[in-house]
C-alpha cells in the first residue's frame, strides 16, 4: 500500500533485512539433509556464496581457496591485481595509509592502467591451481577487455555496475555496452548487475543474463546511499527481483538465478536474503575477515577509487579466522560471522526447508525487534548479538 509523503508523492514502504524474521512451520528436519547446492551460469556449487570482486576481498588465492571450499570467487578486473605485476607493495601501502590520506592515495594507485596480459595471466593462474575463474567489471571495462576474458578461458563474466540497466543513455561521443549483443557475443556465461527493481532485472533477464544481482548501496564500505541517496532496503529489492525470475522462468522455461549483493554480515542475514527470494548471496566484508584475504584486515568498495566522486571508504574489518572457518566453520565466534553453511543449514533444518526452493518459501515477518529483543545482557556485555 503506497504511503502519502505529501500532496505531490505517495511511496512504497520497503524493508531491509534487519527488519525481518523467519518464522518456523509445521515440519522441521534433521541439517544433514538440506541441500544448499545451486547452479549459476551452469556451474554446481555445494554454498549458494559468492566472494564480491574487490581488491581487499578476492585475489588469485583467495579465488582457488573459494573454488576448493564449494564457494566462488570472483577478481576484479579493474584492480590492483590487473594493473600492477606485483599487487603486494600496493595492498601494503593502502593498509599503512592514514584515513585522512586514503582518498588521495586510492585515486593515484588505480590511476595505473589495466593491462591486458596481467587480465589473461591471472585467469590462467586460478585456472591452473583447479580454481572457477570468475572475473568482474564495469560495462565500459566488458567493452574493452571482454574478448581478453573469453581469449583467457574464464568460466563466469559479471558485468557490474552501481545501477545497470538496459535503457542506458549515453553522450554521443560514448558508445554504451549493448547488453543483450554482449550476453549474446561472449562464449561464457553473462552475470548482470546491480539492480533492485522487477522491470529491471526482468529486462536484464530478457538481455541474456545468467544471472542478476541485486543490491545498490547496503555494502560494508559502501557510501553510494548517502552520496547520491539511491537505494531500495534489500529484503524489499530481492523480492521484487525474484518475482520477476519466477515470470521470466514461467514464460520462457529459462531459470536466471537471482544473487542478493551487499550489506550481508552474518549466518542469519544469508538465511534471510534466500527467504526473501534470492538463490545465492554475494558478500565481502565477512571474507575480508580472513587469514588468507589480500587487504590485510581492510575493505573497500569497487567504486572507492572514483576519481571524482569516491562512493566509498576504507574500512578495518580485522582478522577473525581462516576461509575455512568462516566459510565451513567450526566457528571461533559467537556473532554470526562463522561458518555460514553451518548457519544456512541449521536454518533451513529449523524450517523444515530441504533445498533452496523450499527455503524461498518459507514465512517471512516483518520484526524490528528482532535483534534486540531480549538481549540486553548481550547488547551491556557486548557479546554475541549485541557486538
Amino acid at each position: 500500500m503506497d504511503i502519502q509523503i505529501g500532496r505531490g508523492k505517495t511511496a512504497r514502504r520497503a524493508y531491509g533485512i534487519d527488519e525481518i524474521a523467519l518464522a518456523p512451520g509445521q515440519r522441521t528436519l534433521d541439517p544433514k539433509l538440506a541441500d544448499t547446492r545451486w547452479t549459476i551460469g551452469g556451474i554446481e556449487r555445494e554454498i549458494p556464496i559468492i566472494a564480491s570482486a574487490m581488491d581487499g576481498v578476492v585475489d588469485v588465492k583467495m579465488a582457488v581457496l573459494l573454488s576448493e571450499l564449494g564457494a566462488l570467487g570472483v577478481l576484479n578486473l579493474e584492480g590492483v591485481q590487473t594493473r600492477y605485476e606485483n599487487p603486494d607493495p600496493i595492498l601494503d601501502e593502502i593498509a599503512a595509509v592514514g584515513k585522512d590520506d586514503f582518498v588521495t592515495l586510492m585515486q593515484r594507485l588505480y590511476q595505473e592502467p589495466i593491462k591486458p596480459e596481467l587480465i589473461e595471466r591471472r585467469v590462467k593462474e586460478i585456472k591452473q591451481q583447479g580454481g572457477i575463474a570468475a572475473v568482474s567489471a564495469t560495462p565500459a571495462g566488458a567493452i574493452q577487455f571482454g574478448q581478453v576474458v573469453a581469449k583467457a578461458g574464464a568460466d563466469l563474466f559479471f558485468v557490474q555496475a552501481t545501477v545497470v540497466s538496459t535503457a542506458h543513455l549515453a553522450p554521443d561521443s560514448i558508445t554504451p555496452l549493448d547488453l543483450a549483443q554482449f550476453c549474446q557475443e561472449m562464449p561464457i556465461p553473462v552475470i548482470l548487475g546491480n539492480c533492485v527493481t522487477y522491470e529491471v532485472a526482468l529486462n536484464l533477464m530478457k538481455a541474456g543474463a545468467a544471472g542478476v544481482l541485486v543490491g545498490i548501496g547496503p555494502g560494508a564500505a559502501c557510501t553510494s546511499r548517502g552520496v547520491l541517496g539511491v537505494g531500495v532496503p534489500q529484503a524489499t529489492a530481492i523480492a521484487d527481483c525474484a518475482a520477476a525470475r519466477d515470470d521470466y522462468h514461467r514464460e520462457t522455461g529459462n531459470y536466471v538465478p537471482v544473487i542478493a549483493d551487499g550489506g550481508l554480515i552474518t549466518g542469519g542475514d544469508i538465511c534471510k536474503c534466500i527467504a526473501c527470494g534470492a538463490d545465492g548471496v554475494m558478500i565481502g566484508s565477512p571474507f575480508a575477515r580472513a587469514q588468507e584475504a589480500p587487504g590485510r584486515g581492510f575493505h573497500w568498495g569497487m567504486a572507492t577509487p572514483s576519481p571524482v566522486l569516491p562512493r566509498g571508504t576504507r574500512i578495518r574489518v580485522g582478522t577473525t579466522g581462516t576461509l575455512r572457518q568462516i566459510l565451513r566453520g567450526p566457528a571461533q565466534l559467537d556473532d554470526g560471522t562463522h561458518n555460514f553453511l553451518g548457519s544456512l543449514q541449521t536454518s533451513m533444518g529449523t524450517l523444515g526447508a530441504k533445498d533452496i526452493k523450499e527455503m524461498q518459501q518459507v514465512e517471512v515477518v516483518i520484526a524490528p525487534s528482532l535483534l534486540t529483543e531480549g538481549k540486553v545482557y548481550q547488547k551491556a556485555q557486548q557479546l554475541g548479538m549485541g557486538k
